[in-house]
C-alpha cells in the first residue's frame, strides 16, 4: 500500500465510528438507512449461484442510466447473473423497481480494505463496471491484486470534480491508473480524466441517451385533465421550489405547475412549503382527478418520471436554478418535450449546450426567468412544435453508447480475464 492510499485509509478508519451515527440520522427521514448495515461494512448473506457480473450505480440516476446496458449484458452473457451495488437507500428501491428480481442487489461497502475483500471474497465478480464517477481506491486496488477487470463507464468528470481530485493527485492517479477501461461521455471528460493520469480513456458517449422510454401512457395527462397545460418543475432541488413558487404569483387558468422533488425524503417538506403559502395542490400519490382550483401538483411517487414527462407540455429542469450542476434533460428530450435550463448544468454541460444548440432547450437566468419562458412557450404552439422535433431529433442522433461500451467489454475486459 503507497503512502496516500495508506493516508486515506487511515482517515477511513478515524471517520469510523461516526459512520453509525450518520447513517442513524439519515435514517431519522429516510427509515431505510437503517437497514442493511452488514453490507454496508461487507457482510453478506445471499450466496450467488452463478458467475456474476458486477455494475455499481450509487443512487437514481445511475441505475436508471443502467437500463440499456443490463439488457444488453443479460442478452450478451445469459449465464451470468448481473449484481447491482448502490450507496443510497433511493438507488436501491430503484433498481428492485426497473429490474425486480431479474438482479441482485446489494449495497457497495465502505471504502475500508476488509470490506472490500470480504465483498470480493464473496461474490467473485468476473468483472466489474463502475457507474460514472465513482472512484473508490481500495476496492480498485483490491481488484487490481484478485485480477477482476474493472472499468469506469458512462464516465463524467466536471471541471469543477476534476479540481478536488487534483488536490489528491497521487491518490486520484493510481486508483485511475488501476481500471482497466475507461469509457467516457465526451472528449472534454476524457481529457480532464487523462489530465489526473488516467490510462485506457475512449470516448463512447453517454449511455443515457440509450434508456428507451416506455410504451406512452396517458393516465396522469387524464388526471391532469385534457384542458389543463403543464408545467414540470424535474427533480428539483431543496431552494428551488421555493424560487418557482415565488414566480407564480396570479394563477393562470388552465395552467398547472407540477413539482417531482428529486429526493423522495423532501415530499413532506415540499407539501409543507406549498400548504404554508396556501397555494391550492394536490399530491400525485392521492391518484385522484386534479380540481379545477389546484395550482400545483405535487409529483410525490416513485418510478414515474417517463410519466411525468409524458403528461407535461413544458420542462424546468431542476438543479440547474440553483448551484446543483442540474439533473438529466435526456429523458425530457427523448420524450420530445421542450427544455428549460437554469445556469448551472455542469453536470451534463455537453449534454446542456448541444440540447441549447440544436433547438431543444431553452437556457434562461434564474427560476423567475424559467417559469416566464414556460409560460410563453404555452401559448406559442409552432414554438413548441419546432421545440418538441428537435429534442427528438437530438435524442436520436446521441444514441448508441451501450454499443460501443459493450464492445470495448468484451475487447478490453473479456481479453483481461
Amino acid at each position: 500500500m503507497f503512502k496516500p492510499r495508506l493516508l486515506y485509509t487511515l482517515a477511513l478508519y478515524l471517520l469510523l465510528p461516526f459512520i453509525p451515527l450518520r447513517l442513524l440520522w439519515r435514517g431519522r427521514k429516510q427509515p431505510a438507512y437503517l437497514r442493511h448495515w452488514g453490507e454496508r461494512f461487507g457482510w453478506y448473506s445471499a450466496v450467488p449461484q452463478a458467475p456474476l457480473i458486477w455494475i455499481h450505480a450509487v443512487s437514481v440516476g445511475e441505475t436508471r442510466a443502467c437500463v440499456p446496458l443490463i439488457a444488453a449484458l443479460q442478452a450478451r452473457f445469459p449465464a451470468h447473473k448481473i449484481l447491482l451495488t448502490h450507496m443510497t437507500p433511493t438507488g436501491r428501491e430503484t433498481g428492485r423497481t426497473l429490474f425486480g428480481t431479474r438482479v441482485l442487489q446489494t449495497y457497495l461497502p465502505y471504502d475500508l480494505p476488509g470490506a472490500t475483500q470480504r465483498f470480493l471474497s464473496h461474490f467473485k465478480p468476473s468483472f466489474g463496471l463502475l457507474m460514472e464517477t465513482e472512484l473508490w481506491p481500495n476496492l480498485i486496488a483490491a481488484c487490481r491484486q484478485r485480477h477482476i477487470p474493472l472499468a469506469l463507464i458512462n464516465a463524467r468528470l466536471s471541471e469543477r470534480s476534476a479540481r478536488g481530485y487534483a488536490r489528491l493527485a497521487a491518490l486520484a492517479r493510481a486508483a485511475l491508473q488501476n481500471l482497466t477501461l475507461i469509457c467516457a461521455q465526451t472528449s472534454a471528460d476524457a481529457e480532464r480524466l487523462t489530465q489526473l493520469g488516467a490510462h485506457h480513456v475512449v470516448v463512447t458517449g453517454n449511455i443515457k441517451f440509450d434508456v428507451v422510454p416506455p410504451p406512452a401512457n396517458d393516465q396522469l395527462r387524464k388526471l391532469f385533465g385534457a384542458e389543463r397545460q403543464v408545467i414540470l418543475a424535474a427533480s428539483t432541488r431543496d431552494g428551488e421550489e421555493a424560487l418557482l413558487l415565488d414566480a407564480l404569483s396570479t394563477p393562470i387558468p388552465n395552467q398547472l405547475l407540477l413539482i417531482v422533488p428529486r429526493h423522495p425524503q423532501r415530499f413532506d417538506a415540499v407539501a409543507t412549503l406549498l400548504a404554508s403559502r396556501r397555494i391550492a395542490f394536490q399530491r400525485r400519490s392521492e391518484n385522484a382527478p386534479i380540481r379545477a382550483e389546484t395550482q400545483v401538483v405535487l409529483g410525490d411517487s416513485m418510478g414515474e418520471m417517463f410519466a411525468y414527462y409524458g403528461a407535461a407540455d413544458v420542462a424546468i429542469i431542476g438543479g440547474s436554478l440553483l448551484p446543483f450542476g442540474g439533473q438529466n434533460l435526456i429523458e425530457a428530450c427523448a420524450l420530445g418535450v421542450p427544455v428549460i435550463l437554469g445556469p448551472h448544468t455542469h453536470n451534463f454541460a455537453q449534454a446542456a449546450q448541444d440540447a441549447v444548440n440544436g433547438g431543444a432547450a431553452l437556457r434562461v437566468a434564474d427560476a423567475g426567468a424559467a417559469l416566464a419562458q414556460a409560460q410563453a412557450l404555452l401559448q406559442d404552439h409552432e414554438k413548441r412544435k419546432s421545440m418538441r422535433a428537435a429534442a427528438l431529433r437530438f435524442a436520436a442522433e446521441h444514441r448508441g453508447a451501450v454499443d460501443k461500451t459493450m464492445k470495448l467489454i468484451e475487447e478490453k475486459l473479456l481479453k483481461t480475464h
